[in-house]
């Protein structure tokens, strides 16, 4: 009897964390490493929210909660969807998970079957195929090139969805992208949806602060009200409150699929952290001025890493909608060789060349599901980021 599942066979380590660990493990070994794997801001949870948690420590709100969420959160939440996104939920319709993560992997957990297919527009977030896997389901990438700036078509999710589709799975602005998608593009996919009525839609929302220029973030159930009924309208806390330690996410939508995703957790986790509840209210009720400020200093991070990696022979970087990531292009370095002689055969071999030669830690492109590319996390500080960008542009130079 063998001890490992054969569930696990089916999925692999977050190559994320894989390149965040061996990047610090390296700076452990006292090399000189800038690592752009990990996406995480590099701010401080803002100060009035940390006192909140002080607070609710002092207080003795350290015990079990409600499985899926205290009540004054659930409220919280409700007022935000209204507030910000013109959507209206009662606290019944809400769940609060251990992070972002786990509000997917619930839902993921809690209505696939085997055979059930699942859409996931690829470049995409590591996680979903195999949170999809994992849950039994069936992913299916649909692979959006540069040539659409990494954005689904109507055509190809019209073409993707079968008799045995049960969600798409929807990230606007991606990671590991940045690409958002205007109301207009989102609305041409929520057309296509309405005609799928056996098509439930998962819309991951946690970067909808983090966007630039003059772009507007809109979310599915926003732009086609008539989804409403099937749609998980997904957040957190993470990305735009400088909370990725504190593991709090949340969605919203039908009561019969929220305590479906409650009946996980209750065997699962439980209740996320009370402490980290407390933290998450004063985040979604307190000031919010500090989000404009940070988005100025991550659009201004991202001119920068746009502009100097343009500049690197053989690559091409779009400039991304929002989140804080940039995907770029290394068609013009395929198949050339480094000074030891490495051929570039493909993304995975020119990250770890990145690495070994330049101390540069990026994420290899098929990881997330379309090559010949790399991600980039610029939520790091402007020096960081131009020493990067130079030692990445050198790197490209040397190859012949």
């Amino acid at each position: 009897m063998a001890l490992l599942s054969d569930t696990l066979a089916r999925v692999k380590p977050s190559p994320t964390i894989a390149v965040t660990t061996k990047a610090q493990a390296l700076k452990a070994e006292g090399k000189d490493v800038i690592g752009l794997g990990a996406g995480e801001p590099d701010f401080d949870t803002p100060e009035h929210i940390r006192e909140a948690a002080k607070r609710a420590i002092d207080a003795g709100k350290t015990r079990y909660t409600a499985v899926d969420g205290i009540p004054e959160l659930k409220a919280a939440i409700c007022a935000k969807f209204l507030r910000e996104n013109g959507l209206t939920y009662t606290p019944a319709q809400v769940s609060v998970g251990t992070g972002g993560k786990q509000i997917l992997y619930n839902a993921l957990m809690a209505t696939c079957n085997p055979g059930d297919e699942v859409i996931v527009p690829a470049p995409y977030w590591v996680s979903y195929p195999d949170m999809v896997l994992l849950a039994g389901g069936t992913p299916v990438a649909v692979e959006c090139g540069i040539e659409s700036n990494f954005k689904l078509t109507p055509e190809k999710l019209e073409a993707a969805i079968t008799p045995k589709t049960k969600w798409f799975i929807f990230n606007s602005p991606s990671n590991p992208t940045g690409a958002g998608y205007t109301r207009d593009e989102l609305k041409a996919l929520t057309d296509v949806l309405l005609r799928h009525p056996q098509v439930w839609i998962m819309s991951d929302d946690m970067y909808e602060h983090l966007v630039f220029d003059d772009f507007e973030f809109c979310t599915p159930a926003q732009v086609e009200p008539a989804l409403y009924d099937r749609t998980l309208t997904c957040n957190g806390v993470s990305k735009a409150y400088a909370m990725t330690g504190w593991r709090i996410g949340y969605a919203a939508g039908p009561v019969a699929l929220i305590k479906a995703m409650a009946v996980i957790q209750s065997q699962s986790t439980s209740n996320p952290s009370s402490v980290s509840q407390y933290a998450a209210l004063e985040a979604l009720t307190g000031p919010q001025d500090f989000l404009g400020e940070w988005r100025k200093v991550f659009q201004g991070r991202r001119d920068l890493v746009v502009s100097m990696l343009n500049e690197a022979k053989g690559i091409t970087c779009p400039k991304p909608e929002g989140a804080f990531y940039v995907y770029p292009d290394i068609s013009g370095c395929i198949g050339k060789a480094t000074a030891s002689g490495t051929v570039i055969t493909n993304d995975e071999v020119f990250a770890t060349a990145l690495l070994e030669e330049t101390g540069v830690a990026v994420v290899f492109g098929a990881a997330f599901g379309v090559s010949p590319n790399f991600r980039v996390s610029y939520a790091t500080s402007d020096e960081v980021l131009r020493e990067a960008c130079a030692r990445i542009q050198s790197f490209c130079a040397s190859l012949v």
